[in-house]
This record gives C-alpha cells, structure tokens and sequence, in this order.
C-alpha cells in the first residue's frame, strides 16, 4: 500500500477514535466499538446499495430499483429508504435518532435473511445515548467514503484497530 493510501487509513481510524471519544460519560469504553461498527455498517450497507442502484439506473433498468433480487444478485443488501444513511444523516439531529438507526438496523435484517440473528436488537435505544453526541458521530462517519478502498474490508479494519486501542489502554500490548 502506498503512504499516502497508509496514512488515508489511519486516518479514518484515528477519525473514529476521536469521535468515539466524545462518547466518554455516556457509555462505557468497551461499548464504543460496538456502537462504532454498527454506524459503520449501516453506512457501508447504504453506500453499496447507492452504488448498485446507481449502476441498475446506469444499465437502463430503472424500473428495477426497488427490487430486492436485483441487489442480492451482486451480493448487496437491499434498503428500504429508512434503512439508508442518508435517511439517518438527513435525520441526525432528531431526538429519536437512536430509534431511527435501530429501526434501520432492524428493517435491514428482516428484508435480508443471511443476517439474521446479526445485528444488534434496539441496541442504540438501550444504551441511552446523549443525542448530542450521537448526533456528532454520525456527522463524523458521514465524512468516511467507506467504498475508497476496495482492497481492504473497512469494517473488519476498524474493528480491529479497536481491539488493539483497548489492549493498549488496558495495559495488555497491542492485543
């Protein structure tokens, strides 16, 4: 990978710490991940279904883009427009914004059965968030092009350089 693709990277990981920062008194340390990944996720999700809707409008099928068998065909979820990120971007600021990701989180899984059991169940809503600061998370993972790097899988890496910030700030190396 070259430097300038190296320190990209880190940067979308350095980003995400710092954000989850901003979480600290609201929830517990070893919660940030979780609340992280699944932020993560659902832009990642959305950002691959723009993406395969793009190339169906792009293929002269427009008439298709509400159909789920033309996303699960190239191996992409299918979102319902409250499963979007543009639709939780859009509604950042809202007082239920919790709700609203753990609705989408939920819609995701019931419209695409090989996540079942996968995502967490009013995981957000549970954890009682500041909205304030949830708020300023999305805004930060909004900032991320999670499709930029196509060879790397943006998910497993944040994950575990998440891991590894743990093991360091408990004291146990680098994981």
């Amino acid at each position: 990978m070259a430097k300038k693709d190296t320190e990209k990277s880190k940067a979308i990981e350095e980003t995400l710490w710092q954000s989850c920062d901003k979480l600290r008194g609201s929830v517990d340390p070893a919660e940030y991940k979780h609340v992280v990944l699944g932020l993560i996720f659902l832009k990642f999700a959305s950002d691959k279904f723009e993406e395969r809707k793009a190339e169906i409008i792009a293929e002269g099928k427009e008439k298709y883009v509400e159909m789920k068998d033309f996303y699960n065909m190239k191996n992409v979820f299918f979102l319902e427009d409250i499963s979007r990120w543009s639709y939780i971007s859009k509604n950042a600021k809202q007082d239920d914004l919790a709700l609203k990701i753990d609705t989408a989180l939920h819609t995701i899984e019931k419209n695409n059965p090989a996540l079942k059991g996968a995502l967490p169940d009013n995981y957000f809503s549970r954890l009682g968030l500041d909205k304030t600061k949830l708020a300023s998370l999305v805004d930060k993972i909004n900032e991320i092009n999670t499709l930029e790097d196509k060879e790397h899988d943006i998910i497993g890496r944040v994950y575990e350089y998440f891991l590894r910030k743990f093991a360091i700030k408990e004291g146990k190396g680098k994981g």
